[in-house]
């Protein structure tokens, strides 16, 4: 009778520990779902491409890009190009500039003291707008520092300017200012 009534214990023991199993397992789970967030999309770079490529300018690329992405987007070098003067493999950063070098830039005046420089004055007197330096250009009336500047960094960055009055889509002159130099300006080929 002894061991029947241990088996009974025994039985009752392991029957009430499966019922509280069962039950913590049954209830629902406590506190707060987590929630997976998506991952962050990194913003866009945006970085100047100059010099020996084909479409110089500014261009929108994704994070992580290197240099050589950001001549390629600019449509690669031309000839004539030194693009190894560069680490092609560097990271980029937001607000980069590029400047693809020539191999052999141009040195008049610069290396050859024999050699003068392109007159930047066209044979009328008229300042050359595609060749003056910032001096000349601030000489010009209601051109300071600032416009001189930005006048070289547009036709840096489109080319040379193809009429006088081309100026006028530089930021800073309007109408005004180009009515006070239209007559002391030029975009004449030097000759």
């Amino acid at each position: 009778m002894m061991k029947n009534w241990r088996i009974i214990a025994i039985g009752l023991i392991f029957g009430l520990l499966a019922t509280g199993a069962i039950w913590l397992v049954s209830q629902p789970p406590r506190g707060e779902m987590v929630r997976l967030l998506p991952p962050p999309t990194l913003k866009p770079l945006a970085v100047h491409v100059s010099g020996a490529v084909a479409h110089p300018g500014v261009y929108s690329l994704p994070a992580g890009s290197r240099v050589k992405d950001a001549i390629l987007a600019a449509g690669d070098t031309v000839a004539g190009a030194n693009p190894n003067a560069l680490n092609l493999a560097a990271l980029l950063e937001d607000g980069a500039k590029i400047d693809v070098p020539l191999l052999n830039p141009p040195t008049v005046g610069v290396l050859d003291p024999t050699v003068p420089p392109p007159d930047r004055k066209s044979l009328s007197g008229l300042t050359n707008i595609n060749l003056a330096t910032q001096a000349e250009l601030e000489s010009l009336p209601g051109i300071g520092p600032v416009i001189a500047q930005r006048i070289i960094a547009y036709r840096d960055e489109n080319g040379p300017f193809t009429t006088p009055e081309a100026i006028q889509n530089v930021a800073g002159i309007g109408p005004v200012t180009f009515e006070r130099i239209q007559n002391l300006i030029t975009v004449e080929p030097p000759s």
